[in-house]
């Protein structure tokens, strides 16, 4: 294993930094956000995304229904690109979250949603890509250039981006002061001690992430992080659907990784950690409240809403580890590439 930093422990790292000028200079777009929807009234927000940005988009539609009661649908992009469907979307908002913009099937799936009467949020990394010069509105998210094939900073940048969305749609005081400590706080959890979850990872056959609301979108990306950098067979749950079928694979020594804040999930899923080690359950829980043996402790924003995403810091840092542990390189999964296109 070589002690060289990988471009993925190097780019988790600049996630503050990205975050900080996402909302230091994307002010204007954001307020224009918040008018167009009080303006159109949506009776539903869609959304177009594959991979971490489909993560990304779960982690908004969690937060987007609690602030604002308004529904969140996502669309599969192959409707438009293969199917040819008309999607009908009058009032609408449709958001696309792409780090390229460049994938055809996205770039359909966001002209269907226009032609059939939404208004178009492109979310994205280059800024004059295909999904942006089409969009109504471009919310970049400025992450800068990203080498590694693991999305870290622009996964960040991208749930933080539609954080700023909800924002700007709920006038929420309490989400816009979390969103202006959320940089700080990415920063501190670049310092987190996630070494006590290792030993779990290292030589693991298959492991369970899980959380609840935004907790078990960033257990999405978890999970997809441990297959494609660590080659570790990952399945993402919430924690209220892990007690039903998928408890029948833990038993003794099984791993699990829990995404839990300190938000109104916290009683429950606290409940359902100590169900799982009643049947012999390794728990590694990131939260910024001390969950018992392997806690890794993480900075808070003060809203358990939007520290799901401080979680990512350490998490990326230690699945990153695992893999280099299993003789892997994290930044170049011999069968990905860093632009995946699809129709």
């Amino acid at each position: 294993m070589t002690n060289t930093p990988s471009l993925m422990f190097q780019e988790t790292a600049e996630a503050a930094e990205a975050v900080e000028r996402l909302f230091a200079q994307e002010a204007k777009t954001f307020a224009e956000l918040g008018r167009v929807i009080a303006e159109r009234g949506p009776a539903v927000v869609s959304m177009s995304a594959r991979g971490s940005s489909d993560h990304a988009a779960s982690f908004f539609k969690y937060l987007f229904e609690i602030h604002t009661g308004i529904p969140v649908a996502s669309i599969g992009p192959s409707v438009a690109s293969v199917y040819d469907a008309s999607l009908k979307l009058e009032r609408a908002l449709h958001i696309t979250i792409s780090q390229s913009g460049g994938s055809p099937d996205i770039v359909a799936a966001q002209a269907s949603a226009k032609k059939g009467g939404a208004v178009t949020l492109a979310v994205v990394n280059v800024a004059d890509s295909p999904l942006a010069k089409a969009a109504d509105i471009v919310l970049p998210i400025h992450a800068g250039t990203e080498r590694s094939v693991a999305a870290t900073k622009s996964f960040i940048a991208s749930a933080a981006a539609l954080a700023g969305v909800t924002q700007a749609a709920s006038g929420d005081a309490a989400l816009k002061d979390a969103l202006g400590r959320l940089p700080g706080a990415l920063a501190a959890a670049c310092d987190v001690d996630w070494e006590p979850a290792l030993p779990l990872l290292t030589n693991a056959g298959s492991i369970y992430t899980a959380g609840r609301g935004p907790g078990f979108a960033i257990a999405l990306e978890a999970a997809l992080k441990a297959k494609e950098t660590a080659q570790l067979h990952a399945e993402a749950f919430s924690l209220a659907e892990l007690m039903h079928g998928p408890m029948q694979l833990v038993d003794k020594g099984f791993p699990i990784l829990a995404f839990v804040p300190e938000d109104a999930a916290l009683a429950s899923s606290a409940q359902s950690l100590e169900k799982l080690r009643g049947f012999g359950a390794q728990i590694a829980s990131f939260s910024s409240r001390d969950l018992g043996e392997r806690t890794i402790k993480t900075p808070s924003t003060g809203h358990g809403q939007v520290d799901p995403l401080v979680s990512l810091v350490g998490y990326y840092r230690l699945i990153e580890r695992v893999a280099r542990e299993r003789g892997l390189n994290p930044d170049t999964p011999d069968k990905l590439k860093k632009v995946t296109e699809t129709i």
